[in-house]
């Protein structure tokens, strides 16, 4: 899968958005720059909201919560929200994001004479402001270019398990409910009543969503997991063990130079040392930076989920690494998942450089050009 174009019309703050990110580009990763307030987060949300929850039921409030407040102006039949292009192999696949209002649409939802190439996917609430009682009154629909109603459900459902969000945990996260976005300014400690609590359990049901904490703890596990059953599987296949386990752990001593990490022999955890000057010293969460942790947290969020010829949208990638790890970053990415195509929001200058110029796509307000140091060649 490959995202070419992105078109947004008018959508909060994203106003005459065009980009294109071109098939031939090798690296498949585009940084996405602006200044704050371009509307980077925004841009990456909706995307990854439109294609991963427009066919699962279960997800269709995400949506409906994103879309809370976008209207149809009167006298309009509609109102374009995003017209998105995806490479299928050889098939570009035109998908366009409308919305109408149901006293003017009501026929299209009819089964019997609603067009082939058209996908009702929800109905929401164009009111701005919260209100429980709110009934919905806009819709929300899609239009193929090539494809019918049947192979058209089954493309979204496919695309929907191939596109990937990664966010820090700090971010706003707008496909989530209005009032629990204005808990970030409530002091309530009651676990219904907190965002980061609402945050988690929306994490759970979007399987695609990934948030930059500080070490994946559960998903490393499991990939200590997965890589000894896999070494099992091949000792009863071939009579002797696999090499997985082995290669996992060494990849992740190689990121942390001279510290080893361990997994714990019950599986409760991981453990972290230094080797120096021959001796072992045991290490705690404060002798780890943030950058550290941080790369561990990706490496093990591409490889757990086996994140492969997918769209990997991932905003402000860069908090807490130095200039030269948000550079080398973009070699890790290529090394990690080379089949994936890799979107990322950024304010990197360091970042950007170790890519052509070309694959820097922007929107207003632009990067202000600042000097870099770095020399290395990507």
């Amino acid at each position: 899968m490959h995202l070419l174009r992105v078109q947004v019309p008018d959508f909060r703050g994203l106003k005459d958005i065009d980009i294109t990110f071109e098939k031939d580009f090798f690296p498949k990763i585009f940084p996405l720059g602006s200044q704050n307030g371009g509307g980077k987060s925004t841009l990456l949300q909706l995307i990854f909201v439109l294609l991963h929850c427009s066919v699962d039921d279960a997800k269709k409030p995400f949506l409906q919560n994103l879309l809370q407040g976008f209207k149809v102006a009167d006298g309009e039949e509609k109102r374009v929200l995003a017209l998105i292009d995806i490479l299928e192999g050889e098939k570009i696949v035109k998908l366009e994001f409308y919305c109408g209002k149901y006293s003017v649409i009501e026929d299209f939802l009819l089964e019997e004479i609603q067009p082939e190439n058209l996908i009702h996917i929800c109905s929401y609430s164009s009111a701005k402001q919260s209100n429980n009682n709110q009934e919905p009154n806009t819709e929300l629909l899609c239009c193929f270019n090539i494809l019918k109603k049947h192979e058209a459900k089954l493309f979204l459902d496919k695309l929907s398990h191939k596109i990937f969000l990664a966010a820090p945990s700090t971010q706003v996260f707008l496909f989530l409910p209005l009032d629990s976005r204005k808990l970030l300014f409530s002091n309530s400690s009651k676990e219904d009543k907190n965002y980061y609590a609402i945050l988690e359990s929306a994490r759970s049901k979007l399987n695609g969503l990934f948030t930059y904490d500080f070490l994946a703890v559960k998903l490393l596990i499991k990939s200590f997991k997965d890589a000894r059953d896999r070494d099992f599987r091949e000792a009863i296949k071939t009579g002797n063990y696999g090499k997985s386990y082995q290669t996992l752990i060494s990849d992740l001593n190689l990121m942390l130079s001279n510290k080893r990490i361990n997994l714990n022999e019950d599986f409760s955890g991981v453990n972290f040392q230094l080797y120096k000057n021959g001796e072992t010293i045991e290490l705690y969460p404060e002798d780890l930076s943030h950058g550290e942790l941080k790369r561990l947290s990706i490496y093990i969020w591409l490889k757990s989920r086996n994140i492969e010829d997918a769209i990997v949208l991932m905003d402000e990638i860069e908090i807490a690494f130095h200039p030269d790890w948000q550079y080398q970053i973009i070699s890790d990415l290529k090394e990690w998942g080379p089949s994936n195509q890799y979107i990322l929001a950024t304010h990197s200058y360091a970042l950007c450089e170790a890519l052509t110029p070309a694959h820097v796509k922007e929107i207003e307000p632009k990067l202000i050009k600042q000097e870099s140091n770095i020399t290395n060649e990507s």
